[in-house]
C-alpha cells in the first residue's frame, strides 16, 4: 500500500504539539521495532563464542532453576504485599 507522504505531512501539521510528539515518539517506537528480530530469526542464528560473563554463569550453576516473583520482588527491594 502506498501512502503519500504528503498527505502524512498534512495530518501531521494538523495535530497539536501533544499529539505531533506522540505521533513522532511512536513513529520511533515503529522504526525501531521493524529492524527487531522475531524469535524465530533469533532460533535461526548461530550460537556466539563469546564467554559467558561471572552473573551468566552463576544462574546457569544455579540450583533454584527459576525465581519466584516474591524472590524477585525482595531482591529488588520492593514491597512484596501490593495488591492489585
Amino acid at each position: 500500500m502506498a501512502i503519500d507522504k504528503n498527505k502524512v505531512m498534512q495530518i501531521f501539521d494538523q495535530l497539536t504539539e501533544s499529539a505531533q510528539q506522540s505521533a513522532f515518539d511512536f513513529m520511533q517506537y515503529l522504526s525501531a521495532k521493524q529492524n527487531q528480530l522475531d524469535w524465530d530469526d533469533i532460533a535461526k542464528l548461530e550460537p556466539d563464542a563469546a564467554p559467558l560473563s561471572e552473573e551468566e554463569e552463576r544462574q546457569l550453576n544455579s540450583e533454584s532453576g527459576f525465581m519466584s516473583w516474591e524472590e524477585a520482588m525482595n531482591e529488588l527491594n520492593l514491597p512484596t504485599d501490593i495488591k492489585s
